[in-house]
């Protein structure tokens, strides 16, 4: 069996082989001023977790406020400061710091600083990654990501912009 097939298959097996991703490995993916490396899509782990790091640019926007029905997400800031906002409420996570979105939670963040920010994402199960290989997708065939686009991709991942919120 080749390490890929074996990689697909989601029980332990004697022998399986585990996942390496090296600092120089992994899937990137370029949204403005955003860089994504996927450490995990989910394909290691029977689709229940994915793992990216996120490099916001200095003055980084991020997505309109949100909603995932379907997945937990978790933001672990590595270097910078992300500000995230939660319905009205704002919080400036620093270094070290963990922010776990639960569904149904609206959300965003954005880096308002000079520096970048490094962050650690987890998606639980790795539904959304896709999302962003779809706007990723957009972006090299020549299509603006728009406001409409952005939803029309949320939505086919569970996910809704908080219009209650914008």
């Amino acid at each position: 069996m080749s390490m890929t097939e074996e990689a697909k298959t989601s029980e332990p097996q004697a022998g399986s082989v585990i996942s390496v991703v090296g600092p120089g490995d992994g899937e990137t993916i370029v949204l403005g001023t955003t860089r994504m490396r996927v450490l995990e899509d989910g394909s290691h782990t029977g689709h229940r977790l994915a793992i990216a790091e996120s490099v916001l640019a200095p003055y980084t926007q991020g997505p309109p406020q949100h909603r995932h029905a379907q997945h937990d997400e978790g933001f672990y800031v590595l270097s910078g400061t992300v500000r995230f906002t939660v319905g009205n409420d704002d919080y400036d996570a620093t270094a070290g710091t963990l922010v776990m979105v639960p569904p149904g939670t609206p959300h965003t963040f954005a880096n308002l600083s000079d520096q970048p920010a490094v962050m650690l994402s987890t998606f639980t199960p790795d539904l959304y990654v896709q999302y962003f290989r779809d706007l990723q997708e957009a972006l090299d065939g020549g299509r603006p990501l728009t406001r409409q686009a952005t939803t029309d991709a949320m939505s086919r991942y569970a996910t809704e912009p908080a219009t209650d919120l914008a």
